[in-house]
């Protein structure tokens, strides 16, 4: 059942959302509010801002320990888009999945599905938590403000960009900031999102690739990955639907 996307929280970049396709109670959007703003120092605090309160709002709502972020670069899903959210707009979206213990269907159980097999959490269920989220992001957002945007300085941090050795796809990339470690260290800052972008707008200029699916796990000991797919309307195989069936990819991680 599709319902209208409902609005829970609005900041000065982006805003946070239920899909009009909500895949579990734990499924949220981040989407830009403008198409034409650029995703600059200011746009990536702000994008961190709303992540960071989303995922506590769910962790306080839903229990939701765990989070899966999902999102496409000059890339629609086509077709039965197996292992993709079904596309909303062009604006750019960020697919958020809360994960927890005791959730009924899990994100991947759906996006193993062709679109139109798949069942959408009921709406009824979704008004009764969405009342809770809009509240929470809302108290969390004023008692954790974005952080000041520093001045740039010209340089960007560090990330690594590797072959994994179970690949989905022929251009199947990982690419991982330089984080310090969990227990120090301020983790990711708008920064890192702009080295990562830079990476992923570099990955889609290959030959033989129009856009990406990216699929970013909950951080585990490695770190925090950010699996990006080449794709192209011309592909013999949905890599999407690879990397969902890899041994490494576990109903734990999405």
């Amino acid at each position: 059942m599709h319902v209208s996307r409902r609005l829970l929280f609005a900041s000065a970049f982006w805003e946070v959302a239920r899909p009009r396709t909500a895949l579990n109670a734990g499924h949220l959007l981040i989407r830009l509010t403008n198409p034409a703003m650029a995703f600059d120092l200011r746009s990536a605090t702000d994008w961190l801002h709303c992540h960071n309160t989303a995922r506590q709002a769910l962790a306080e709502v839903l229990g939701a320990g765990r989070c899966t972020v999902v999102f496409a670069h000059q890339w629609h899903p086509i077709g039965a888009a197996i292992g993709e959210p079904e596309a909303e707009s062009s604006t750019p979206t960020f697919h958020v999945f809360g994960r927890w213990d005791a959730e009924p269907v899990t994100p991947g159980e759906q996006l193993r599905l062709p679109v139109q097999r798949r069942l959408p959490a009921a709406a009824e269920e979704l008004k009764e938590y969405d009342g809770g989220l809009r509240t929470a992001l809302r108290r969390l957002a004023v008692a954790r403000p974005p952080e000041p945007v520093p001045p740039v300085d010209g340089t960007l941090p560090e990330l690594t960009a590797r072959t994994p050795n179970f690949k989905a796809g022929a251009h199947h990339t990982v690419l991982a900031p330089a984080l310090p470690p969990a227990s120090g260290g301020p983790g990711l800052t708008p920064g890192h999102l702009l080295a990562l972008a830079a990476a992923v707008e570099g990955l889609a200029t290959r030959p033989g690739v129009t856009g990406l699916s990216c699929v970013v796990p909950e951080p585990g000991p490695g770190g925090l990955e950010v699996h990006a797919m080449g794709r192209s309307a011309g592909e013999s195989r949905n890599p999407m639907q690879e990397f969902l069936d890899l041994p490494k990819v576990s109903q734990a991680l999405l």
